[in-house]
């Protein structure tokens, strides 16, 4: 029997290796930003873990400023805090 190996991926805001499926993914679309949650958008992508804390502390750090190399405003972040919580409650 062949295991097959899982992809990991590094959350952005705590740092911990997850597998891919636990993480939700943020692209990076040529219009703006947006949380992907089936991770098959197309754009560069950047993974956070799917709990409070880091969402938190995504937004408050500016992290995605650093991830994708570029100054992202605060507008950016609350619309994306706003996307992940609406999801939560659902």
């Amino acid at each position: 029997m062949i295991n097959k190996k899982l992809p990991m991926r590094m959350c952005i805001a705590c740092k911990e290796s997850k597998q891919k499926k636990e993480l939700i993914r943020i692209v990076k679309t040529e219009e703006s930003f947006t949380l992907d949650f089936t991770g098959k958008l197309n754009g560069r992508g950047a993974y956070i873990c799917n709990n409070d804390e880091c969402m938190q502390k995504c937004v408050k750090g500016k992290i995605l400023s650093k991830a994708f190399k570029q100054n992202i405003g605060q507008e950016v972040y609350e619309k994306l805090k706003e996307q992940y919580f609406e999801r939560k409650q659902n």
